[in-house]
Formats: C-alpha cells, sequence, structure tokens
C-alpha cells in the first residue's frame, strides 16, 4: 500500500497542537471589514482550537500523517 499523502491545502490551513488538538485561523476576516466594529476585527485575530468531530474530519480525511 502506497503512502498517504498530507493534503496541499490543509497543511496551510491547519496545525496540530502537542496534545493532538488541531488550531485553525478564526472566520469572518475576509472581506466586509468595512460593516464590522474595530471590536469585532480586534477580536477575530489570531487562531481557535477547532471542534473534536469537525478536528477528527480533518486529521482522517486531509491530514494522515499527523498522529
Amino acid at each position: 500500500m502506497p503512502k498517504l499523502k498530507t493534503k496541499s491545502s490543509a497543511k496551510k490551513r491547519f496545525k496540530i497542537t502537542a496534545s493532538g488538538k488541531v488550531v485553525r485561523a478564526q472566520t469572518r476576516k475576509r472581506h466586509g471589514m468595512i460593516k464590522r466594529t474595530n471590536r469585532q476585527i480586534r477580536n477575530l485575530r489570531g487562531t481557535v482550537i477547532m471542534s473534536e468531530p469537525d478536528a477528527a474530519k480533518v486529521v482522517r480525511h486531509y491530514m494522515p500523517n499527523s498522529r
């Protein structure tokens, strides 16, 4: 059986922490900043930990070698 490749798009979008959790960037920062308050924009900086069901799908389907 050949080795499984990690999806290149997943490499750029997700990181796996040392404890095995999946970290992703905040959403709602791509466009439409003019209608958001400065406080909203400020609070959307950084990264968040994904929910367990979604994280399991990312690891299983897109990042098989990260376990």
